[in-house]
């Protein structure tokens, strides 16, 4: 730039219309987001602005009621348009009478908040710029609000919540984070009625930090035991201390709060993201499970010590280096130990052929756990007498 030159930094249109929601989001009560969102598709010559979220079951894709947005009935996720968009998380744009209905994935930190559409009568690539940062906008603008109300929570849910259930959730972080080195997905069946599985991961720099715990019992007592247990772990992991370390705290927790007849099967892990190294302990849990290529290489049998609360011996650390695309399955009991309707348990064996069928697709990890636990439940025969959970962990080098 020439020395005593400034640049333009007039408002261009695009500028405008991003600024209206930036602007005004601050103080956005979470009900008004629909009259905003109509307002920005207005300007840019749009009509029909719909949001749609994601129910708990992850089968629907559910509108957001609001002035100026489009309501209508749910949309099945494997059966529409939408659900493409919000399964792959790639724009989907579908030609009509009145236009072109254009599809916009909302992702915040890689964990799908749901879909946006909106009408326009023809799109270029300056319209899908635009929407395309417009719907990264209001991802954010709904993920902030979510905890301010109890709108989304009322949309998201298809039928009554169990109180262990509610409790469950709000414990949860987010199902999904897709980053460059790494991603994590998981799930929890029944959505509405899960009472001791939980799970939980955190980013420290470089490291993906992850546990999956499975509380004895069911209902409110397990998901008390849970909570005891998922707090435990995050105090712990914050300190900054080792696994055996973080196993003795959570034990400790458990065992002081509950007594010696309560217990939770647990397993931590650690994955270096930079070189794939990962670390894990195992308290009582099933073994995770490789894939590698996509197809079932392994289990990773390892020692295991004694459920947490239980007062085990110190575990031993089991380590593995894994390959660029690598990915590893944890999952509790419940998902192979649900006896089918002939009486015979499910087993590891049904649940490695269904990994394998769904690997093949080669869908991301967020669309092949939600499928790989669809799948499950119905080869069960839509059978959940327990909670199964699955938490899957991508090293993407």
């Amino acid at each position: 730039m020439t020395a005593g030159r400034r640049a333009d930094r007039s408002e261009s249109f695009g500028e405008a219309l991003l600024g209206k929601i930036l602007d005004s989001a601050h103080e956005l009560p979470p009900h008004l987001i629909g009259p905003l969102i109509a307002d920005v598709v207005d300007r840019l010559g749009g009509r029909r602005p719909q949001v749609l979220l994601q129910d708990y079951g992850q089968l629907l894709l559910v509108p957001l009621p609001g002035e100026g947005l489009t309501g209508g009935e749910p949309q099945v996720i494997d059966d529409s348009e939408a659900g493409r968009c919000f399964l792959d998380a790639v724009p989907v744009e579908v030609p009509r009478e009145d236009g072109v209905r254009v599809h916009l994935p909302l992702l915040d930190g890689g964990d799908q908040v749901g879909v946006m559409a909106v009408t326009l009568d023809i799109v270029d690539d300056h319209d899908r710029r635009l929407l395309l940062r417009i719907s990264g906008l209001v991802a954010d603008l709904l993920v902030t609000k979510h905890g301010y109300s109890d709108l989304f929570f009322g949309v998201r849910r298809g039928e009554a919540m169990s109180v262990a259930a509610e409790i469950q959730w709000s414990l949860l972080p987010p199902l999904a984070m897709i980053m460059p080195r790494v991603a994590v997905a998981g799930i929890l069946e029944p959505a509405y009625d899960v009472g001791g599985d939980s799970f939980d991961y955190a980013l420290n720099d470089d490291v993906l930090h992850v546990a999956m715990i499975d509380a004895m019992g069911h209902g409110l007592d397990a998901a008390t035991m849970a909570t005891v247990a998922i707090g435990a772990y995050r105090h712990a992991r914050r300190a900054g201390i080792g696994l055996p370390e973080i196993y003795d705290f959570m034990d400790r927790a458990v065992a002081e709060q509950f007594g010696p007849e309560h217990f939770v099967t647990a397993q931590m892990m650690q994955l270096d993201t930079t070189t794939g190294r990962v670390q894990w302990i195992n308290a009582g849990h099933p073994s995770p499970i490789l894939v590698r290529d996509h197809r079932v290489a392994q289990r990773l049998v390892a020692p295991t010590t004694l459920p947490v609360g239980l007062g085990g011996s110190v575990p031993r650390i089991s380590e593995l280096g894994l390959v660029r695309g690598d990915r590893v399955l944890c999952f509790t009991d419940g998902v192979v130990e649900e006896h089918k309707s002939g009486g015979e348990e499910f087993g590891e064996h049904q649940l490695i052929d269904c990994v394998n069928q769904l690997e093949r697709t080669g869908r991301g990890i967020r669309a092949v756990t939600r499928s790989l636990s669809h799948t499950l439940k119905q080869a069960r025969g839509g059978r959940t007498s327990d909670d199964a959970t699955l938490l899957m962990v991508e090293w993407r080098g």
